[in-house]
């Protein structure tokens, strides 16, 4: 019964990469997988090479169906992806390199969804940053009208 009922409380998150940011997109699969239920759009391998744009979209039609939506999205250094996610409505995507610039993301501009760079952040970093990213609520106050801008 126990088992059951952490299974209920799980978040889903979507997850996605390009071949650069693959290998850490499975290292955080298995970290969180007992925190999150995964859905994973790809890509699938770090051996062929795919545009990053294909894959930062595919996971934002997802996450702008609903407000209650996040996502994680890993490239080489996190911007590629950031820059294709931005370009969508509802979507907040920030690249997060350090535990006070992801805070300050949730915090202040109510991201939801962190782009990584594998090639920039270590994995250990990577995995702070997610647990702090999921973990902090959106200040709301005077924050709230400037996102709404956004």
């Amino acid at each position: 019964m126990f088992w059951i009922i952490n299974l209920i409380n799980l978040k889903k998150v979507f997850i996605s990469s390009d071949h650069a940011g693959y290998q850490l997109k499975e290292q955080i699969k298995k970290k969180f997988h007992k925190k999150f239920i995964f859905e994973d759009l790809g890509t699938y391998d770090s051996k062929n090479s795919v545009n990053y744009p294909d894959y930062a979209h595919s996971l934002c039609k997802k996450v702008s169906k609903n407000y209650k939506n996040m996502g994680i999205l890993v490239c080489g250094s996190g911007m590629g992806m950031s820059m294709a996610a931005n370009k969508h409505k509802k979507i907040r995507a920030a690249v997060c390199y350090s535990v006070k610039n992801t805070k300050l993301s949730r915090l202040h501009n109510n991201a939801n969804i962190i782009t990584l760079g594998s090639r920039l952040t270590k994995k250990d970093t990577a995995f702070k940053c997610i647990s702090v990213f999921f973990n902090t609520n959106f200040e709301g106050g005077r924050h709230k009208k400037r996102v709404k801008k956004i």
